[in-house]
């Protein structure tokens, strides 16, 4: 072992380094702080660090807003730095501003949200129909990186195609993985306006959902336990879940109604393919 490590000019001290991971204090302060973003998404900084102090952690705002990066959640309010594209990428103009929204595959769209494990967390990426809020494809990843959100798309693109695929602007989707596949297929890219996390307000609705409904009553404690649980859900969410704006519909029962009449884009099945 000391030969390899000389030869790869490694410190051997660095080969059998294990990482800590975060503290059981910083894993208790960001569930506090997704409960508390899932309730009130337009708390800043300021107000979240007013609100764990007021309940016994004393924190300040650096810390805070450390750990709302590492969610990857920032309130909803005008600001310069919503959503950080990378350098070079092409940011699109949002299409969807007074648009009516008539059927299924006309809007498509997609973001990413933090899903807390017992000892840790994961991100969560899904694709949704506007006009139906069905979920057409969801992956789990580690990393907030890109892979994710392509293998997602790759599988919503193989069942079915929208006329317009809507995101915010973080780097995940503004990278030429995400919006090469968008162009190939022909489908017209629409971005949130900086800002304006309402833009994306059915997949914002989403996450609601699959939180209260899901992952705060589960405590899911690993990665694979989160993934086949986030599996049983999604499929209650498409075929079973009454939605109240679907005029107590499943999603599933709209989505298939738009396809059967003939709506743009090709007809989806109703089966949720989990991440591989």
């Amino acid at each position: 072992m000391a030969r390899q490590c000389e030869l790869l000019g490694l410190a051997r001290s660095s080969w059998y380094y294990q990482p800590a991971g975060e503290s059981a204090e910083t894993l208790e302060l960001l569930r506090l702080l997704d409960e508390q973003y899932t309730r009130t998404p337009f708390y800043g900084v300021r107000r979240m660090t007013a609100w764990l102090r007021a309940r016994g952690h004393p924190v300040n705002v650096k810390r805070v807003r450390r750990l709302l990066r590492l969610l990857g959640v920032e309130a909803i309010y005008p600001t310069p730095a919503t959503s950080a594209p990378a350098p070079r990428h092409r940011i699109y103009p949002y299409l969807l501003r007074g648009v009516p929204i008539t059927h299924p595959d006309q809007v498509w769209s997609s973001d990413i949200t933090y899903i807390r494990l017992e000892r840790g967390w994961v991100y969560l990426v899904a694709i949704l129909d506007w006009s139906s809020r069905y979920v057409l494809a969801w992956a789990v990843s580690n990393t907030l990186d890109s892979d994710c959100c392509v293998a997602a798309l790759d599988r919503a693109l193989a069942r079915g195609r929208p006329m317009i695929f809507n995101t915010d602007q973080g780097s995940q989707f503004t990278g030429h993985a995400f919006t090469g596949r968008l162009l190939d297929a022909e489908v017209r890219i629409s971005m949130d306006g900086r800002g304006r996390a309402l833009d994306n307000v059915f997949v914002e609705r989403l996450w609601r959902s699959v939180k209260y409904e899901d992952v705060y009553l589960k405590d899911y404690p690993t990665v694979p336990a989160a993934i086949d649980g986030l599996g049983g859900y999604f499929r209650f969410y498409n075929e079973e879940r009454l939605h109240q704006a679907l005029a107590y519909r499943t999603p599933a029962a709209v989505y298939q109604a738009g396809a059967a009449l003939g709506a743009p884009g090709r007809p989806v099945s109703t089966d949720i393919h989990p991440p591989e």
